[in-house]
């Protein structure tokens, strides 16, 4: 009897899909599904989709014009890695792995500014798996070069950098910590003299601390970062050759003899990920299925977990990784607390739904309506 049950409990969740995930082969035209065939109310989800088409972010389209305006209250900002034209809104919405709505141009190449930093936190989470460190360990015992001298800098621990608590103090690729998204109000030397906040108390969205953990990760690989990333994620779930993953024009260090390139966690100064749409969606499905990709671990579950988990500086942050949870500004109110995204300046997301199994991109979204966006997705599903 109970074999009979096991059995019929197998058919149905073969018949019905349920739990079931689809990976894209590489170089293969991504299989599609109709919304109907998972009981998604299709005139909902349009609308949807013609909300992000319509609400494309209202910066430039000449990038290097919109990152000096965005960027302009920053003394001594440069851009000092490359900048690309972008192409306008885009997007793909997942379902079981399957395409079920996309939008725009999915194989343009374009910057995606902070969206890279969630893909610098899964390149430390290789290193995690494979024991080159613990998040709790100071960073100064593994890079003992200047860059973490003095009392303060020696608190820091991986964790810190991951979660944006560090407080690092000092100057890196010619750019101040203090320079980088300096508080309204005060002057310069206010900057320049301020006091310190404990690792771990303070939270602070600051590209130059997070180039730092880049570096401190090329310490530890003794390889550039694109390389480990390639290897290890981006080649086995069959992304493009198109993606490439830049640095500044003066991130170059020399180790063990070979010269290599730095690379940047975003494009605040230039740099960063230049990436297409359907390449986004992959680098989604692995996170939506733990990691694993079609039976291939490539990144514990409990790295995922941990990156995912509340910082107690900030509730609405992980490791690189945004959050949706209450009691903050960037809550998305009317979508589960357990959504978690990647971020990055004009409108550039990676949403990971797990409930519904489900992963969202969207590029050139006006950032104040994606949680709008976001929500009316969801609204079409049963």
């Amino acid at each position: 009897m109970r074999l009979q049950i096991f059995i019929l409990t197998f058919l149905f969740i073969q018949l019905s899909g349920f739990g079931q995930s689809y990976f894209p082969p590489a170089n293969e035209v991504w299989e599609t599904k109709s919304p109907k065939d998972f009981n998604i109310e299709i005139e909902t989800l349009n609308n949807a989709i013609e909300f992000a088409q319509s609400n494309e972010y209202s910066g430039d389209r000449d990038l290097r014009i919109a990152i000096v305006k965005g960027f302009a209250r920053e003394p001594y900002h440069k851009i000092l890695g490359p900048t690309k034209k972008r192409g306008g809104p885009s997007g793909i919405i997942l379902k079981n792995g399957y395409q079920i709505a996309s939008w725009g141009d999915t194989k343009r190449v374009d910057m995606t500014f902070s969206v890279t930093k969630s893909y610098l936190s899964t390149v430390a989470g290789l290193a995690v798996d494979r024991g080159f460190f613990k998040t709790k360990d100071p960073v100064a015992n593994s890079v003992w070069d200047s860059t973490f001298d003095g009392a303060h800098n020696q608190q820091i621990t991986w964790q810190h950098l991951l979660n944006q608590s560090s407080d690092w103090s000092g100057t890196l690729w010619d750019s101040h910590d203090w320079a980088d998204r300096p508080p309204r109000e005060g002057s310069i030397d206010d900057w320049k003299n301020r006091k310190f906040h404990t690792p771990g108390t303070h939270f602070k969205y600051n590209d130059v601390r997070v180039n730092l953990l880049a570096y401190s990760l090329l310490q530890i690989w003794r390889k550039p970062l694109p390389q480990i990333l390639k290897k290890y994620i981006m080649d086995p779930i069959g992304a493009s050759k198109t993606w490439r993953w830049y640095g500044y024009d003066n991130s170059w260090v020399e180790l063990d003899g070979n010269r290599m390139q730095s690379v940047s966690g975003g494009g605040h100064s230039g740099g960063g990920l230049f990436i297409n749409t359907e390449d986004h969606a992959r680098f989604g499905l692995l996170f939506i299925n733990d990691g694993n990709w079609n039976g291939t671990q490539l990144i514990s579950n409990s790295w995922i977990e941990e990156a995912t988990t509340p910082s107690l500086a900030n509730n609405n942050y992980g490791y690189l990784w945004w959050l949706n949870k209450k009691g903050s500004a960037r809550f998305w109110n009317g979508v589960p607390e357990n959504v978690y995204y990647a971020a990055g300046f004009g409108g550039n997301f990676i949403i990971i739904i797990p409930d519904e199994e489900m992963v969202i991109v969207t590029r050139w979204l006006e950032p104040s309506e994606i949680g709008t966006f976001v929500k009316q997705v969801l609204n079409a599903l049963p």
